[in-house]
């Protein structure tokens, strides 16, 4: 019986390892404009989310050189010319999956996604409409703005450039760009149309996996809202928006796919994880069903900080008989014997099929070397930690990335046909090790959620206890030698990233001698 629980424990570790049979959730973005936060950043929270065997790297990718004439290839065969020079930027690269990178450039420039399905017809009916030119642009669409963007409104500049040039290849996607002075959002639907809104300054933005964007959007204001000629016009041909109706134009309305038969966004009228994020920021349950769509923004009183947007991420839902709580414990809390990646509440965020939060930290008053900074951690948020990742280090440690030559890993032939063996498991690779724990965590989530964040709590506070002392040393260092300064934050972020590492291996160990015991 013994050398039986042995072998089931296992065969049902290696089997949720794997990531075989997971949900199937996809992303949620949280984004705090420069008012509404406690110390005046702008504050972009995002959780990436896939299903199946995954293997993310994370590294640094210098400035490089072009020759000139040279063009970027893109996936479906399209080309777009190169600068002489592209910026430098730190890479969630999530190996197979087209829509799934991540970037954080040298001048403080963070672009991420949410997939947004709409109801635009197929790729190949579009091609054949000439709505899509030179198969379209997917995959390198956020690298391309990463590497020349020194601010979050050129980098939608940038965007609209290439979706109005090539067109959009999927179905619908919105996109977050945010620099320590402002942040916005662009939605894209296949083909040629899109539109992009400011998060006002004073507003928090909760982005699940549908549009957002509503009337709320004023197209004849420019400073604010951007959006491809025609848009309205290409609604009502197709019969998706009635300008006799009486209703201001919505991008949400008409684009959004009906709600699944059965669904809880059918039943309530709302998004599962919008209501209950939604609710979460105003700290009281949403009236159900809701008699119309939630807004696009909220302006609370309440000021955001990097903890209160991660908890935000890390939430399971909302649980019959709990009232909403931004706490980290209730972000944990469940019913007994129930693990929140298997049995999520209403309105859950975090799963097993996570592979990072980031909750991007961006202030103007510093040097963006110093004042951006990426707190990131690896595999799901709630059993994993934050670790700070500043926008002036040239490195991140081997452990947490592919060693694969730069040029060969950002290739696109590497990104969709890696070599045999990529996925293999590395118990010394970070996303590795960090998903390993999440898995064995899930095996007995009341008693192991506890152990972890035992360890992973004080870890993260004193980091944030001791932010303000490296950053002033750092800014000394950098205003006396840049080189020296860079050296500094390399080795303060890498140093607590192994230290990270080291530990989530020591309570993997610990968790499996426990449960062999058992």
């Amino acid at each position: 019986m013994h050398n039986l629980r042995i072998s089931l424990f296992i065969a049902v570790f290696l089997l949720l390892l794997t990531g075989v049979n997971t949900p199937g959730h996809a992303c949620f973005t949280v984004v705090v404009g420069k008012d509404a936060s406690a110390d005046g950043s702008v504050l972009f929270g995002h959780l990436e989310q896939n299903g199946g065997l995954r293997k993310m790297s994370y590294r640094y990718v210098p400035r490089m050189q072009h020759e000139p004439g040279s063009m970027v290839q893109l996936r479906r065969g399209g080309e777009w010319p190169q600068p002489e020079e592209t910026y430098a930027f730190l890479w969630t690269n999530n190996i197979g999956i087209e829509f799934s990178d991540g970037y954080f450039n040298e001048h403080g420039v963070a672009v991420g996604s949410d997939a947004c399905r709409t109801r635009q017809d197929s790729y190949e009916e579009l091609v054949e409409r000439g709505e899509i030119t030179d198969g379209g642009i997917g995959y390198k669409f956020r690298r391309i703005i990463a590497q020349r963007s020194r601010t979050a409104r050129e980098g939608v500049e940038i965007a609209t450039e290439l979706l109005d040039h090539f067109g959009y290849a999927a179905s619908g996607r919105t996109y977050i760009i945010a620099d320590a002075d402002e942040a916005w959002m662009l939605a894209a639907v296949r083909g040629k149309h899109y539109i992009a809104q400011r998060v006002p300054d004073d507003a928090i933005v909760l982005l699940p996996n549908v549009h957002i964007i509503g009337p709320e959007a004023d197209l004849n204001d420019e400073e604010n809202v951007i959006a491809s000629d025609g848009l309205v016009e290409y609604t009502i041909e197709r019969g998706w928006y009635d300008p006799d109706s009486g209703e201001p134009f919505s991008f949400r309305e008409a684009f959004n796919r009906p709600a699944p038969v059965g669904s809880f966004m059918e039943e309530e009228g709302v998004d599962p994880r919008q209501w209950f994020s939604q609710s979460l920021v105003k700290e009281e349950l949403i009236d159900l069903p809701a008699d119309e769509q939630l807004p696009f923004a909220l302006y609370p009183d309440k000021k955001f900080t990097v903890n209160d947007v991660a908890n935000i991420i890390r939430s399971h839902g909302h649980q019959e008989g709990q009232e909403p709580d931004m706490s980290l414990a209730h972000a944990l809390g469940m019913p007994e014997d129930a693990s929140p990646h298997h049995l999520p509440g209403t309105g859950a965020i975090c799963s097993s099929t996570a592979q990072e939060l980031v909750v991007f930290q961006l202030r103007n008053w510093m040097p963006t070397e110093v004042g951006s900074v990426a707190w990131r951690t690896t595999a799901a948020p709630c059993g994993s930690v934050l670790v700070p990742w500043y926008a002036g280090i040239t490195e991140t440690p081997r452990a947490y990335y592919i060693d694969h030559p730069v040029k060969e890993v950002l290739d696109i032939d590497f990104q969709f046909n890696p070599p045999a063996g990529i996925f293999n498991h590395d118990p010394q690779n970070a996303f590795d090790a960090f998903t390993g724990l999440e898995k064995m965590i899930d095996l007995n989530y009341p008693e192991y959620i506890s152990r972890a964040r035992d360890k992973w709590d004080p870890f993260e506070k004193e980091q944030f206890a001791m932010q303000d002392a490296i950053e002033e040393t750092a800014l000394r260092l950098l205003e006396k030698d840049p080189e020296l300064g860079k050296a500094f934050l390399n080795s303060y972020t890498n140093a607590r990233a192994i230290q990270a590492l080291e530990m989530a291996k020591e309570m993997l160990n610990h968790m499996k001698t426990i449960n062999w015991a058992h």
